[in-house]
């Protein structure tokens, strides 16, 4: 069974680089990420947009990785930023450490349940080979 993931571009929709706008996952064990922050391993929030975007990509990455995935196996990513968080910086910020892999996006701008938290992600993948 293949693990692998399926973008999906109906032609009369907009074309993005950055993200597809549906995704086939063959059936198997899926992952849920629970939202993370730009929080270091004593929970300590760290300072500004950039910052804590980088360092919320990387928990993302770290549950992937403890799980036996990667971010190639990611189907949906949830982001939810801050009222009045530029959506282009949090992206530049997520793409320096997520690099230019495709998948399936929504960007949301909530009030954070933190205070000072200006981002928090989710993540939906599939585990390869389970």
């Amino acid at each position: 069974m293949t693990t692998q993931l399926t973008p999906v571009d109906p032609p009369q929709l907009h074309y993005s680089p950055a993200f597809a706008q549906g995704m086939i996952v063959p059936a198997g064990p899926t992952l849920y990420v629970g939202g993370q922050n730009g929080t270091d391993n004593t929970g300590t929030l760290l300072d500004g947009l950039e910052a804590q975007t980088e360092q919320a990509m990387r928990n993302v990455l770290a549950v992937l990785a403890e799980a036996g995935a990667g971010p190639e196996d990611v189907a949906k990513l949830t982001i939810y930023l801050a009222a009045g968080v530029d959506p282009g910086a949090a992206f530049a910020a997520s793409r320096s450490v997520w690099g230019d892999r495709r998948t399936t996006v929504t960007v949301l701008a909530v009030t954070p349940a933190r205070p000072g938290a200006l981002v928090e992600i989710e993540a939906v993948a599939t585990l390869p080979g389970q």
